[in-house]
């Protein structure tokens, strides 16, 4: 069977069935695999498996580009319940086979590891319940896809009025904030009721696995086997003792600044936590006038980072690899995936004019050339890195191209509107460590006592607990119940559990490679891309090692880290 006969264009491969893929599966199943032709084997597995990955992509982006068309969700649900199980399926007999084979493929090691930890874990009646689950969080993305808010006479999207939470006029803000969360809050009993099925099906999959909780399951789903869930509560901790005073510090310099009695969350710009509004006579920065001037100054600031990226970033421009505008329908949130048999990325998000938006091209383009490295390995088993290296990739890129947002560099801002920017960046990474902590510790404790987890008014007041600790220089008084539901709101809790601690530890390793780039850019670039072109072929503390850091998140880098924030926020100030 001539492998190169599989459909390469896009349309093509969406429209394959099952009954066409069949044939390539059986007989890699039943190829017998020696030293001499494993490479080949796997070359084959590779174009088999990189099909079946492109439909799963092409499928669920149609469903997020539009939660409205009706026909792109019936295809996607299509694909799950007659193409995706029996993908999956053979996928376990080819890996177990490759195990059973003995052979040790050069390069291989990491994944092979891999490969048992998902063999041992997989079990045929959790095909329908993964299926379901992501059934699941197509209704979560529709509920919120759907939230908007009449305000002035303009019908916006939820995403649209977090500008208007930059308004200098506390009362405006007040006003648009209750009318997010009552809009909101309108649909607690309905994401109450998805959260009663979410739980339901992790418990039966984590069950049928012979796991006693879903965070055992998830643990090794994820092939985390570099840390443990008492590394999370440690690092919770350095994050309670170190960052969440200097977030106080943060939190006090603005309420000075705005000149009140207390922040209140419509005094943040993004209306939870994070940093607060400018005072008064500031207005926000405004980095672009439209998509394509926001692409373009994208494109010169990455030529400046290294003309490599520039080359890949310009690339997916002419290739439409990129769909960052706003719009009703629209599933919320950025992520950049990638098209397996192209070997590309594609970035999604919502852009709507603001300095948030920069930030979230730089953080998905990291993604994105992430794929362009790692997509030079042979064979797609070989790809896949860690999501705490992941994470480092696109919060790498964000520090690394600090630098260059300026005007001079073909950037969005004046000098001053660029330190202001990357001091507003700083501060918000300082900021995000304790709701991390909030978000993280939450799911360890939903899934530790699942019964407590699966009630919604428990969760409601864990949530509460936890934001008390973590971030207690916000003042919610009179409004207990705005504050218990926002777990609610946080996108990873619901869709993808335990995906969060990612990005506090990735900022770890982040703000190390922004470390070495103060004293040698080049250098610091040149080691950020080594280990991007490792995919997945070596472990966490070797990725974050090849790349010029440390895997590790205790008292000590935890301070440092913050450290050498806080003094370049300073030095920033001053210019």
């Amino acid at each position: 069977m001539e492998f190169k006969n599989l459909p390469t264009k896009s349309q093509d491969i969406i429209n394959l069935t099952w009954a066409e893929l069949k044939p390539y599966a059986s007989e890699l199943e039943s190829r017998q695999i020696t030293s001499s032709n494993v490479e080949q084997w796997l070359l084959d597995w590779t174009a088999l498996s990189d099909r079946v990955g492109e439909m799963y992509t092409r499928m669920s982006l149609a469903t997020t580009v539009n939660t409205a068309d009706e026909k792109a969700n019936e295809l996607f649900k299509n694909f799950l319940d007659n193409v995706y199980p029996a993908a999956m399926s053979s996928g376990q007999i080819l890996k177990e086979k490759l195990l059973e084979s003995g052979l040790k493929p050069d390069g291989f090691e990491i994944p092979l590891r891999n490969m048992r930890a998902e063999a041992e874990l997989f079990r045929e009646e959790n095909l329908p319940l993964q299926a379901r689950q992501q059934k699941l969080n197509m209704d979560y993305d529709k509920i919120i896809g759907a939230q908007s808010v009449e305000w002035e006479g303009q019908e916006l999207t939820i995403s649209q009025t977090r500008q208007k939470l930059q308004d200098p006029d506390r009362s405006k803000r007040e006003k648009i904030w209750r009318a997010i969360l009552g809009r909101q809050m309108s649909d607690r009993q309905a994401i109450n009721e998805l959260w009663g099925k979410y739980m339901e099906n992790r418990a039966s999959m984590a069950a049928n696995a012979g796991k006693e909780s879903y965070r055992e399951y998830v643990w090794q789903e994820y092939l985390r086997f570099d840390y443990s869930p008492d590394d999370c509560r440690s690092f919770h901790k350095a994050i309670e003792k170190v960052v969440v005073p200097a977030a106080s510090r943060i939190y006090e310099r603005h309420r000075q600044k705005l000149g009140v009695n207390e922040l209140r969350p419509w005094d943040l710009t993004d209306g939870w936590f994070g940093r607060a509004v400018e005072s008064a006579g500031s207005t926000p920065l405004k980095p672009f006038q439209n998509l394509d001037d926001f692409q373009q100054k994208a494109a010169s600031i990455f030529d400046h980072v290294d003309p490599q990226l520039g080359k890949y970033f310009k690339q997916m421009q002419a290739e439409k690899l990129l769909d960052l505008d706003n719009r009703k329908n629209k599933a919320p949130g950025a992520y950049c995936t990638i098209f397996p048999v192209l070997r590309k990325p594609f970035v999604f998000m919502n852009a709507v004019g603001q300095h948030d938006d920069v930030q979230t091209l730089l953080h998905e383009s990291g993604h994105a050339f992430h794929v362009f490295e790692s997509g030079k390995l042979p064979y797609s088993q070989q790809m896949n890195a860690p999501m705490e290296f992941a994470e480092v990739a696109s919060m790498g890129m964000e520090l690394l191209a600090a630098p260059y947002l300026t005007r001079d560099n073909g950037g969005y801002y004046t000098h001053p509107d660029a330190a202001r920017a990357r001091i507003e960046h700083m501060e918000g990474m300082i900021l995000f460590w304790p709701f991390m902590a909030v978000v993280d510790a939450f799911q360890h404790w939903v899934y530790e006592n699942p019964k407590a987890g699966a009630d919604p008014s428990s969760c409601d007041a864990r949530w509460t607990e936890l934001w008390n600790r973590f971030i207690p220089s916000v003042d919610w008084s009179g409004l207990g119940e705005e504050l218990k539901t926002g777990w609610h709101r946080k996108l990873h809790i619901h869709q993808v559990p335990f995906y969060y601690v990612e990005y506090g530890m990735a900022q770890l390793g982040a703000i190390q490679i922004f470390a070495n780039a103060i004293q040698d850019q080049a250098r610091a670039v040149a080691s950020y891309r080594q280990a991007l072109a490792l995919g997945g072929k070596a472990s966490l503390p070797e990725l974050f090692a090849t790349a010029g850091g440390k895997f590790g998140f205790d008292v000590e880098t935890v301070h440092q880290a913050v450290s050498l924030l806080e003094d370049t926020i300073e030095s920033l100030g001053k210019k």
